[in-house]
């Protein structure tokens, strides 16, 4: 006793030793623990060789995970937890320690959070690509109740996450298909009454034509000539037969100047503008086509990778439901305590003795 009031520090430990030894060993309440892993996957649906992938950006595997373990452990899934399971009362029950205890079953918001960030533990196994649930509650049915919760509206979230992103990236692609689907009609009906304007399919064919026809009517004018020069050997240029041939070449030129008329003329009212502005709306409609051609695929690849960003919680192992309870770890907390509080009165002693040495 003596030397205990002459080293007062160590009366103190030996008092805190003594409390501690009451507190873990006799006064502690039993917490249950229940325990469950999870990963999230997402359906394998097979895509089209096009790669719209970038439609629909966001995080996946260890990301998803992280993304679920800040959700599970932020105050939006603390008020679930307390709606649906009124984890309050069970936290703040009188019947558990007063040390252990939550303070108020009343208690504001920032006290109930820090308080659960000791009793739910969610840590990511980087190794394993897993999340670990670790609950503990004063039953093994709340401490179970409150890891299946977890679960549950841990997945409801991560879908509604992806469904609002799918939704609003196929709202955007239909409203595209739409508008190229009214650009593509109208493209159409102007190449229609075009063509019905000048009472033609196709004008570039009509040229064609045309131009078939002027080839065939200067082959006949050639050998018209020909026969003329022939015939003019022999024949004066007054016979019947060398005037029926200059009226037939002649014809045959001014048949060839119509006709080059209806494709070109100085005026710009042809067949070659017609066919240039043809083939402009043709170009204008076949472009319009294939951007609405393009939109549907990219709607339908939107559409399967929409499914893909739904999430499902595979569950490892289910929540267990424990049969003993396993914390407080009594004789743990009491050896770190013991030794810890002999470290500092030794700490104390040390500097005591030093100053005494200082002194004398």
């Amino acid at each position: 006793m003596k030397k205990l009031k002459k080293h007062p520090h160590w009366a103190i430990a030996l008092a805190a030793v003594f409390c501690a030894f009451i507190y873990w060993m006799l006064l502690a309440t039993d917490r249950y623990v229940s325990e469950a892993n999870i990963v999230l996957q997402s359906p394998e649906i097979a895509t089209t060789n096009l790669n719209f992938s970038s439609l629909l950006s966001g995080t996946s595997g260890a990301g998803d995970l992280l993304l679920l373990r800040d959700y599970l452990l932020s105050v939006d899934m603390l008020n679930i937890l307390d709606e649906q399971l009124d984890i309050r009362s069970h936290y703040a029950d009188t019947s558990i320690d007063r040390l252990s205890r939550l303070a108020d079953a009343d208690a504001p918001m920032e006290s109930l959070y820090s308080y659960m960030q000791k009793r739910i533990d969610i840590r990511y196994d980087d190794y394993a690509n897993v999340l670990r649930v670790r609950v503990q509650a004063y039953n093994p049915e709340m401490a179970q109740q409150i890891a299946k919760t977890l679960l549950h509206e841990g997945e409801r979230h991560m879908n509604l996450m992806g469904q609002r992103l799918a939704e609003e990236q196929v709202a955007f692609i239909e409203g595209q298909v739409e508008t190229l689907s009214k650009r593509l009609y109208q493209a159409r009906e102007e190449l229609l009454s075009f063509q019905n304007e000048h009472g033609l399919v196709s004008p570039t064919g009509s040229v064609e034509s045309i131009m078939m026809i002027v080839a065939q009517l200067e082959a006949q004018r050639a050998l018209m000539e020909a026969q003329k020069k022939a015939g003019s050997s022999f024949q004066s240029t007054t016979s019947p037969e060398m005037q029926r041939l200059d009226s037939q070449i002649e014809a045959l030129s001014q048949q060839i100047q119509a006709e080059r008329r209806k494709m070109a003329t100085a005026d710009g009212g042809a067949l070659n503008r017609v066919s240039a502005d043809f083939e402009t709306l043709t170009l204008q409609a076949q472009f319009a086509l294939e951007l609405y051609s393009n939109s549907l695929m990219v709607l339908e690849s939107t559409r399967v990778e929409a499914a893909r960003k739904l999430k499902q919680v595979s569950v490892l192992q289910h929540p267990t439901l424990a049969q003993f309870s396993v914390e407080p770890r009594r004789l743990y907390n009491f050896t770190v305590f013991l030794f810890l509080t002999i470290l500092l009165a030794g700490i104390i002693q040390l500097m005591r003795a030093i100053i005494r040495d200082h002194l004398d």
